[in-house]
């Protein structure tokens, strides 16, 4: 018996393949290595890893010129524009998100030794409050593991986006995921709720990704092939039973609303967001948006675009449940960092409409939301971890964040550029990104949607302003939560997200034009 020996085009993958390869790396770093020189050195690898990664991706883009792209490694994976789009900003994101990371600095009030990671904990083995946890502690170990945890789903995220078939999706759904967990669990302070939002965070993750491979079977069934162009002929050519294949879309539908945290199944973000290290709270609320995004576009408009009138009308629905749940529970919230979880859920809802559009605007304002989002979301939180109370605890009540912006003008005014930005307000990222997939969907014949979507951002403006007038316009508790100065690792994830919302509200129509360049899946 013959055996052809699979190929794979590693010039096309190296992006991936760099990522992989450093998070491999930071594997054996962690077990050869001195515990004093793993910090710089899975630093290193981490940052240098990543942009080489980026720069890899810019090739490709550039080397495409004209063509479309191509189906590598035997049709699992797709080199196309919006692929490459996606992996770039994923990789963006993933370097601030290091940065953030890597933050080392405890504020003096804290009665802890200085050493070690300022938002993870020092054991993660250790019960919490144990002689053991209390040890390591003062002895300044660093949970340097974070970092290879990082790009393994960096790498997964790229992956996703990327797949050309259902099992090669799957595989990357489960790369990514499986870091995450761990990582919800590795906060420094609030340990058990750290624990409880990362068990949570698995055991709806492990049901989401069985509702996933459940959906896979299914659609294999159907079409005798995981592949997504596969799938998209066996539609087209009316074959097989159709009752298999939207059941299969139904349950493959929930595991990628799971990640991109759709209603109804958006009940682990709250508690996953308060409850994870801010820092992987920054990273996985705009990362994981972009990746699963990006999977939802392949898996519909490539293999699925001959049931769009049976799948169009579940996402309606969704997105407007998504978009009022998301909008009115934020109202209520008094926890930054939960009002920041429901503003989250709300804008899967609006980018659910760009998705929905099914045409080539669809696509590239999804993409843009997706950047102008990611970036946001990530400064938001990083301003958020800068906030301390005077045990040296993050201070996410936002009764207590009364006064801030009067007091630390600076981060009162980064944090209101953040808050604007999510409400939609003109000059702003978020405003561009909203009329982008508000124009697709209404060319999509979504018009109601719209509608629905324009009035959900008029209440959300309500509570983003709530908190802006209560940082400048409200008198400050006695005992008020003060601002740590964060090091230049912190410095420069605000500076360059806050920037970027600026200038892709000022200036948004060179990454338009990226982004109208990958309007095209390759199939």
């Amino acid at each position: 018996m013959n055996i052809t020996p699979p190929t794979v085009e590693y010039g096309l993958v190296s992006p991936m393949l760099i990522v992989l390869g450093a998070a491999v790396l930071g594997v054996l770093v962690e077990a050869f290595l001195p515990r004093k020189a793993r910090y710089s050195t899975q630093l290193v690898l981490a940052l240098g890893g990543q942009a080489a990664a980026l720069v890899a991706t810019v090739g490709e883009w550039i080397g495409l010129n004209e063509s479309n792209g191509e189906i590598v490694v035997m049709g699992s994976i797709a080199v196309d524009r919006p692929a490459l789009f996606l992996q770039a900003t994923v990789l963006l994101v993933g370097l601030l998100g290091t940065l953030l990371m890597a933050e080392r600095r405890i504020p003096e009030t804290a009665d802890e030794s200085t050493g070690g990671l300022a938002a993870f904990t020092p054991q993660a083995s250790a019960v919490p409050g144990s002689v053991a946890e209390k040890i390591a502690t003062k002895a300044g170990i660093a949970q340097t593991e974070i970092f290879p945890l990082t790009m393994f789903a960096v790498a997964g995220m790229m992956l996703f986006g990327a797949a050309n078939d259902l099992l090669t999706m799957f595989i990357a759904l489960e790369v990514f995921s499986l870091p995450l967990y761990l990582m919800c669990g590795l906060a420094r302070r609030r340990r058990l709720l750290s624990q409880e939002a990362s068990l949570k965070y698995f055991l709806l993750g492990a049901f989401s990704s069985a509702f996933f491979l459940y959906g896979m079977a299914l659609l294999y069934g159907y079409a005798g092939s995981l592949s997504l162009p596969a799938i998209a002929d066996a539609v087209d050519s009316g074959a097989g039973n159709p009752s298999l294949a939207l059941v299969g879309v139904g349950l493959l539908s929930v595991g990628v609303l799971f990640k991109v945290g759709a209603v109804p199944f958006h009940s682990w973000i709250p508690d996953v967001y308060q409850g994870a290290p801010t820092p992987v709270t920054a990273f996985m609320a705009a990362a994981t948006k972009i990746a699963a995004f990006g999977a939802a576009l392949r898996i519909f408009y490539v293999a699925l675009p001959g049931l769009a009138h049976d799948w169009r009308p579940l996402m309606w629905a969704i997105a407007i449940i998504t978009m009022a749940v998301g909008t009115i529970t934020a109202v209520s919230q008094t926890d930054v960092k939960r009002m920041l979880a429901y503003s989250s859920v709300a804008h899967a809802g609006f980018i659910l409409t760009g998705v929905i559009a099914l045409n080539e605007s669809g696509l590239s304002a999804t993409l843009f939301y997706l950047f102008a989002y990611g970036f946001s979301t990530l400064g938001a939180f990083a301003v958020v971890s800068v906030v301390r109370n005077a045990d040296g605890d993050e201070e996410t009540d936002m009764r207590r964040w009364a006064g801030l912006g009067r007091r630390h003008p600076l981060v009162g005014v980064v944090f209101a550029l953040f808050l604007l930005a999510f409400a939609g307000i003109p000059l702003t990222s978020g405003f561009v990104s909203k009329f982008a997939v508000f124009k697709a969907a209404a060319e999509g014949g979504a018009t109601p949607l719209v509608i629905v979507g324009v009035i959900a951002s008029a209440v959300a403006a309500y509570f983003y302003v709530r908190v802006i007038v209560l940082m400048f316009f409200t008198d400050p508790p006695e005992d008020a939560p003060t601002v740590i100065v964060p090091t230049a690792l912190s410095t420069a994830t605000v500076t360059l997200t806050a920037a970027i919302t600026l200038a892709l509200g000022a200036l948004p129509q060179p990454l338009l034009d990226l982004a109208n360049h990958a309007d095209v899946f390759v199939r």
